[in-house]
């Protein structure tokens, strides 16, 4: 944890008001993941705001939006004063808003954006990127890999909340699927050979396999999931219900996860436990370079190994990526508010 100024100490301990938080995504679940993460681990109270975007800005980029808080709105509502004193977003249809946010406060809110958001990067006061999308600068905090929301408390709590996951035969190998996207193609004939591989290791070992699949894997992949694990010890989520993805990370003893996923492995990875990457084929015959980057820095730390059709078992020590990004912008909030309270204190 970074070490917090005395004179930012003695403030919290005085009792000052909680700082009002926002955090802004576009509802989709690896933004809110991240903007959450961020946010949570600061240890403030915060505020989610799921925007929408208004027509005709819906069909124009961001930085084309010539008033950017009339183009979002929240439930319906636009966002509106009081402003917060720190806005976190997530995502390239929260960039703009935030900081238009930042602008009609006078510059008191403090605005943080999680991944690089292609503009406006000089008027945020600092942004969280991962390292393999090379942005560097004094505003840029590079991490390791996806910010998250994964803790050691999360994975305990979720894991009582699904108890019949601990009837199940161990091992357990949780087997994280997602999809085609712009790097990667995900095709049948693949997702077959992983399923296949995973039910040899299970029956070979008696264990068994919690499947989570993402919107990107589609029906006709999860039809084959359920047709190549039948007979075998295996749940798959159907998408209804509460969500059981965190419980299965805590449950697991080794993850294995798609390559076209930052997100699904920087959580796995949170957890310490053996993640397998399993290659997925290049979207246009040739390789990513961001995913490229990504997938062989965390090689080369011993955090993930390359799926080559059995399970195998190391140790590393997990990433602190969240935790240190929130106690970096935590420290920085926190300083700004007591800068503009003593400005503001009578001499």
């Amino acid at each position: 944890m970074v070490a917090l100024p005395l004179k930012i100490q003695l403030a919290s301990a005085a009792g000052q008001a909680e700082p009002a938080v926002w955090v802004l995504h576009d509802g989709k679940a690896g933004m809110r993941s991240q903007a959450l993460g961020l946010a949570e681990a600061t240890g403030f109270v915060l505020i989610e705001k799921p925007l929408a975007v208004r027509p005709p800005w819906i069909w124009l980029p961001p930085q084309l939006w010539l008033a950017p808080l009339l183009a979002v709105s929240e439930n319906g509502l636009p966002l509106a004063p009081p402003w917060p004193d720190l806005v976190i977003g997530c995502g390239r249809n929260t960039a703009m808003p935030a900081l238009a946010i930042k602008r009609a406060s006078g510059g008191r809110t403090v605005a943080a954006q999680v991944q690089d958001p292609g503009v406006g990067r000089d008027a945020f006061d600092i942004m969280f990127v991962p390292a393999h999308d090379r942005l560097r600068g004094e505003r840029v905090f590079a991490t390791e890999g996806a910010i998250h929301r994964v803790t050691p408390a999360r994975l305990n709590a979720e894991r009582h909340r699904f108890p019949r996951l601990e009837a199940l035969p161990r091992p357990v190998f949780a087997l994280l699927v997602g999809g085609s996207n712009r790097a990667y193609r995900l095709r049948l004939e693949r997702l077959a050979a992983i399923a296949d591989a995973v039910a040899a290791e299970v029956r070979a070992s008696g264990g068994s396999v919690v499947v989570t699949p993402s919107r990107r894997t589609g029906p006709n992949g999860i039809a084959l999931l359920r047709e190549r694990l039948t007979g075998i010890s295996a749940e798959i989520w159907d998408g209804t219900g509460a969500n059981p993805y965190y419980a299965y990370l805590a449950v697991a003893d080794a993850v294995l996860v798609s390559a076209d996923s930052v997100s699904m492995v920087s959580e796995a990875a949170a957890t310490g436990k053996p993640v397998h990457v399993f290659d997925l084929e290049p979207r246009f015959g040739r390789s990513d370079g961001k995913f490229d980057r990504f997938h062989a820095a965390m090689r080369v730390a011993g955090i993930t190994r390359p799926f080559v059709g059995r399970i195998e078992h190391w140790s590393y020590q997990a990433p602190d990526d969240t935790a240190r990004a929130g106690a970096a912008l935590r420290e920085l909030a926190l300083a700004r508010i007591a800068g503009r309270r003593a400005q503001a204190a009578p001499v």
